[in-house]
């Protein structure tokens, strides 16, 4: 029985993407866990693998193509001893989005679906992955596929996982899932300013450039637009002093040079909040709609430029790694987040984000949290002031501004100060960073 093939969630929020390239055609033989095909979610363009084995019979959704929406069909495997003449007559379906670059590609209006396999399992109220070949088999079988481990991608159930597995005697039929609950109210939807067209209006006769939202900008719109009007920020502004951290830094960099390693105040920066993180355990959480979450380790996200938008890439456990260790990992995830390779799990997760725009000469600024994190340090670049000294006197440092945006649902404004103490007196006396 021919196989669909559906467009993958290749993120925990992703709802739809663009099918970027197919790297396989019709007719061509694949196997489990090859690569077929690139698809773009709203952050990253990433391989899609195939689960099981056969031919591609049919491509339904031409490369190029935007707006597929996540579990919808895009092409149908034949196995073995299957034809053309096996694929099921055609199936109503929205038709996705085009790409404008790709307009003139020749797709068909409608697709070619096959016998649909039975319904996605259900155990505890959270459904079970797995391929439509493996639920058509395990239905033949009789086996709960609840009790199945899934060797797939993300512990998805594939044909493997199933063919070898026998149905417990004392196992009874799945129960049908639970009627759905009555609709929720719509969820009002979040002010956006003056419409296109009311715009466009106000700029009639005036010459300008029409600049269409990719997936990665409408991204960062929604998700900043809610943080501001959902999330009840406040700040806390402290001032660093650098100087023990400049020598300090220039000192390990002439001991690393033989080995390649050039440390960033940047990576200074990283250690000093996931430390903090440590020392502070209360300031370590996130916002969970009903409850606040207090992790156990730092894991520390860092606001990384691309073009078009940012990432967050998150370098967890940061304070169990030396310096040595955060510097090559940041270099590692800032690359790869310029170029979109980065993986969901890579920019996903922290309860506590930086964002550093010293090095653009920003002197400060105030950063938007990234939900559900509970605040995010804004760092500014490190200039040379005047300074009044211990002793009374007036001399010279190197003093850098930081603004701590604060979810006073997480952390109070006494448990902030405290957090931003901790992070100044760790950048302040870098050696102890290290004990």
């Amino acid at each position: 029985m021919p196989v669909e093939i559906l467009m993958p969630a290749l993120s925990p929020t992703m709802e739809e993407g663009t099918l970027a390239k197919w790297l396989v055609k019709e007719g061509d033989t694949v196997t489990s866990g090859m690569v077929i095909a690139e698809i773009e979610t709203d952050k990253a363009t990433m391989e899609f693998e195939a689960v099981d084995e056969g031919t591609i019979g049919k491509i339904v959704i031409a490369e190029g193509t935007e707006g597929v929406k996540v579990n919808s069909l895009i092409a149908v495997l034949l196995e073995e001893g299957e034809s053309a003449s096996d694929i099921g007559a055609p199936k109503a379906e929205a038709a996705p989005v085009k790409s404008e670059a790709k307009s003139d590609a020749k797709t068909e209006t409608k697709a070619e679906a096959v016998t649909a396999a039975p319904a996605a399992p259900v155990a505890d109220g959270k459904r079970v992955f797995a391929t439509p070949l493996a639920r058509r088999i395990a239905k033949d079988k009789g086996l709960d596929l609840a009790a199945v481990t899934g060797s797939g991608p993300h512990g998805r159930i594939v044909k493997a996982d199933v063919e070898g597995a026998t149905a417990s005697p004392k196992s009874a039929p799945a129960a049908a899932a639970p009627a759905p609950a009555a609709a929720a109210p719509a969820k009002a939807a979040m002010a956006s300013g003056a419409s296109a067209e009311t715009v466009l209006k106000m700029f009639e006769g005036r010459a300008y450039e029409e600049v269409k939202l990719d997936g990665m900008r409408k991204t960062v719109a929604a998700r900043l637009t809610e943080a501001k009007q959902t999330i009840p920020h406040f700040y806390l502004r402290r001032s660093v002093q650098l100087d023990a951290l400049m020598a300090f830094r220039a000192q390990l960099n002439g001991q690393l040079e033989s080995r390649g390693v050039k440390l960033s105040v940047n990576d200074f920066i990283i250690k000093a909040c996931a430390m903090a993180l440590q020392k502070v355990p209360d300031a370590n959480a996130v916002w969970a709609s009903d409850r606040i979450l207090r992790l156990k380790p730092s894991d520390v996200a860092v606001a990384v430029a691309v073009d078009g938008g940012l990432f967050t890439p998150v370098i967890k456990d940061s304070h169990l790694k030396s310096l040595s260790a955060l510097s090559a990992e940041m270099k590692d995830l800032a690359t790869r987040a310029r170029n979109r390779k980065l993986a969901p799990h890579e920019y996903v997760g922290g309860s506590f984000a930086i964002s550093n725009l010293g090095m653009f000469g920003i002197e400060n600024f105030d950063a938007v949290i990234n939900p559900p994190h509970g605040s995010i340090l804004a760092v500014g670049a490190g200039l040379k002031q005047p300074v009044v000294k211990a002793d009374g006197t007036i001399g010279v440092a190197t003093v850098m501004s930081m603004t701590l945006s604060v979810d006073h649902r997480v952390i109070d404004g006494a448990l902030g100060a405290e957090f931003l103490t901790a992070i100044i007196e760790n950048l302040e006396n870098p050696m102890a960073m290290l004990a």
